[in-house]
């Protein structure tokens, strides 16, 4: 019974990626230095699943930015705009990875990036590849067969992991031309023969391909694609072990389909899906020779395994098919689990929960385990088993997770508490008291988490100042914050977010039933990390959260300053969720504590209030069929955590990087006064289903991207602002970024928002002025 891994998180257990990366892109380092510090991980994370007792280790996990731009850039897609970095001799092939992630703004040239958005359900971010009608394909990076080769030369022969060619083909978007993105199939597979033929004749004996498309629900079209790709690859390279790894899901109706590919070994998901596994072994469909890889340890969660609750399908599969063929993994791929647990110091605050607890280097020694005791016939007497038994019945048994109080206001919540007073056509005419311009500009939270805010908030946790000397410090970076944006001419101010370190830890440490890590960071997307809370236990606000510094920075000015939430259903999918009841109650526990503080945030003079769910759409499951229960819950927990207010109170709400066609019901449901939504890399292409939809309320379509270092221009800004009134009113438009400001700089938030009020100040003119 081998074991095996689908990927490990990338960035380090101190974040060394990251901070090479950002040293890399200010000039800071070289080229080769940052190789090298790529170079150490990969050799480190290689060293530690081999010293776990991991049998098939992965390769080409490894990503500087994105394992989905990675394979744009080796199969040659570069969309052709950045074709001027190809003739230039001081641009290297990294550096135009790295232009087609972030954008490029530099001496006489200017290319936007590409499009970006959720990697399936979950909170890391891939860059969209581009295709065109006439689309051609080459070989053009080494990076899998290099990898390989690395590892080989320390004496570990790993597993190549590579995103599927059908995956990858419908993950991506056709950009010109009238045709399906599947169609380019055929140009694409010599591409990856010449991959495969490379690393089977390095010394590769399997070979990972990712399709997790076939989670979700495919055309046949998509399904005889995946049919003509492997059935190549068997054709080609007849002893190349193919592990076909799906997860996230069920394979669903796409069963059939997989069960009919001729590859070495099938991964089930079974976390996510544990039933599909009685509908494979149940089917008669299970070709004799093909192995099953079980993923029974949650890749995407920090809770120990049960091992009993695991043990169960491992033994029901090898009593079926034998030992020889079952595979023992983590569900998908590590990358969404912090790196290690051992990094914690024994003062963390989650010291109280950590004997329940497993970060990605224990996950590993969770799946060598399970194996071992799958293999012994008396596990109970194996200390490992006992000591695992124990953490789980002390977690069910433990005082810190079940609260009397918030049992007992769940109890009494009614449809009614989800209700606004009126509709939003009356709520819109009693909020022209807040006398806004058409074209209102506003900014969707955060401005820039400068090195010194960052510098003061570290020596304030390490008692290096004192309280009031950093209450000082953030006094004034709040003013300054108002200050500027008054002289900038923005409409709709926001305090900043100087106190707050993340958009979901800062509420989860005010709230109970929340731990923290120390050093628990996960890849969001790029060199952004993020360190979720734990959610332990039932969810209670004791105090107020915001009030203080939205009343403060209201105090400065007699412009309206926003309140600024974070909604429940963002909290639920940024946190590392208990799993011990339905994700449906957790998050209407949390929606409990976020009303509370809207209600004292309005009782408190603030009259626009956001609460931002720019995970609204992640969260929906991925097949369509499990959608309504979802939508109907997320509704409910925005609803019941906004709806307290008066008519005369705005509601704003956030999303980004979403695809709102297939649940624009939803988001209309959600019934917030003003939604601003990511659509500048997108060129508004997202508004169309708004428009088509004829979507009620007010919309701030983002009018540049944050994520991107260039500044736009007042024109590009013009021009991204017509097109929106092309499909909606005006009345119904705000001016806003796609996001929030935190990871910018100074320098370039400022010249775009004074570009972008600019733009928003020509249009009012061009309105007003006389046909």
């Amino acid at each position: 019974m081998k074991t095996h891994n689908l990927g490990y998180p990338r960035m380090g257990s101190h974040r060394q990626l990251k901070r090479a990366c950002e040293r890399y892109w200010a000039g800071r380092i070289t080229n080769d230095e940052l190789q090298s510090t790529a170079r150490t991980l990969r050799h480190q994370h290689w060293q530690l699943q081999q010293e776990a007792g991991i049998d098939l280790i992965p390769s080409n996990d490894f990503s500087f930015y994105d394992q989905v731009l990675d394979m744009t850039l080796a199969v040659g897609a570069v969309p052709e705009r950045y074709a001027p970095l190809q003739g230039r001799e001081e641009i290297t092939d990294l550096d135009l990875y790295f232009a087609m992630a972030r954008g490029y703004q530099r001496d006489d040239l200017d290319i936007t990036a590409m499009e970006m958005t959720k990697w399936f359900d979950t909170n890391y971010h891939f860059i969209v590849p581009e295709f065109q009608r006439d689309q051609t394909f080459q070989l053009t990076s080494t990076k899998i067969l290099d990898e390989f080769n690395e590892a080989q030369a320390m004496g570990i022969v790993t597993k190549p992991v590579i995103i599927g060619p059908v995956t990858y083909l419908w993950l991506g978007k056709e950009k010109e031309g009238d045709f399906h993105r599947v169609e380019l199939l055929d140009r694409l597979l010599p591409v990856y023969h010449q991959i495969l033929k490379s690393l089977v004749e390095a010394g590769a004996v399997y070979v990972q391909l990712d399709e997790p498309c076939l989670a979700n629900n495919l055309s046949e079209r998509e399904r005889q694609a995946l049919q003509v790709a492997y059935q190549s690859f068997q054709q080609k390279f007849p002893q190349l072990k193919i592990i076909l790894a799906n997860y996230f899901d069920c394979y669903g109706d796409n069963l059939s389909t997989a069960l009919s590919l001729p590859v070495h070994t099938l991964h089930l998901d079974l976390v996510r899906c544990p039933s599909q596994l009685d509908d494979i072994l149940d089917s008669g469909k299970l070709p004799e020779k093909t192995t099953l890889s079980l993923g029974v340890v949650d890749g995407r969660n920090i809770w120990k395994n049960d091992y009993e609750q695991s043990l169960q399908p491992i033994r029901q599969t090898t009593n079926r098919i034998g030992t020889e063929r079952v595979m023992i993994a983590p569900s998908c791929s590590l990358l969404h689990a912090p790196a290690d647990l051992n990094s914690e110091s024994g003062t963390s605050k989650i010291s109280s929960i950590r004997p329940w607890l497993a970060f990605a280097k224990q996950k590993l020694t969770e799946v060598v385990t399970l194996s071992q005791l799958a293999q012994i016939e008396d596990r109970t007497q194996q200390p490992a088993y006992q000591e695992n038994q124990r953490a789980i019945q002390t977690r069910r048994d433990s005082p810190l997770v079940h609260r009397t109080e918030v049992q007992q206001r769940m109890a009494t919540v009614t449809e009614a508490d989800a209700q606004r007073q009126s509709p939003f056509a009356h709520r819109k005419v009693q909020q022209q008291s807040l006398n806004l311009p058409q074209f209102p500009t506003t900014t969707i939270g955060s401005f820039p988490q400068t090195k010194e805010v960052r510098q003061q908030r570290a020596k304030f946790k390490k008692n290096e100042i004192t309280e009031e000397q950093y209450l000082s410090f953030l006094h004034q970076e709040t003013e300054r914050a108002i200050r500027w944006q008054e002289d900038v001419g923005l409409d709709v101010l926001v305090h900043g977010e100087f106190e707050r370190n993340d958009m979901v830890e800062h509420f989860g440490e005010q709230l109970e039933g929340f731990a923290f890590t120390e050093l628990g960071w996960v890849q969001s997307y790029g060199s952004r990390c993020v360190k979720p809370p734990i959610i332990y236990g039932d969810v209670l606000r004791p105090t107020p959260m915001t009030v203080e510094w939205t009343t403060y920075a209201q105090s400065l000015t007699p412009r309206l300053v926003k309140g600024m939430l974070t909604g429940p259903v963002t909290i639920l999918q940024w946190s590392f969720v208990r799993d011990d009841q339905p994700r449906a109650t957790t998050c209407t526990q949390i929606a409990l504590a976020i009303r509370d503080e809207v209600t004292d945030l309005e009782q408190a003079g603030i009259r626009v209030i956001q609460v931002d769910e720019p995970a609204l759409r992640e969260g929906l499951p991925l097949h369509q069929a499990d959608w309504g229960e979802y939508l109907r819950w997320a509704v409910q927990t925005f609803r019941l955590a906004t709806s307290s207010v008066s008519d005369e109170t705005q509601i704003h709400t956030h999303m980004c990087y979403s695809e709102f066609n297939d649940i624009i019901e939803s988001i209309a449901a959600l019934d917030a006064d003003v939604i601003t939504i990511e659509c500048s890399r997108s060129q508004m292409e997202l508004l169309d289903t708004f428009a088509d939809f004829q979507y009620p309320n007010d919309i701030g379509p983002g009018v540049y991207d944050i994520h991107s270092p260039r500044v736009p221009s007042e024109t590009e800004i013009v021009q991204l602002l017509e097109k929106a009134q092309a499909v909606l009113p005006a009345s119904q438009l705000w001016v806003n970024p796609d996001c929030g400001l935190k990871t910018r700089g100074w320098n370039e938030t400022k010249h775009a928002l004074e570009a972008m009020v600019s733009a928003a100040q020509q249009l009012r003119q061009s309105i007003s002025e006389p046909v």
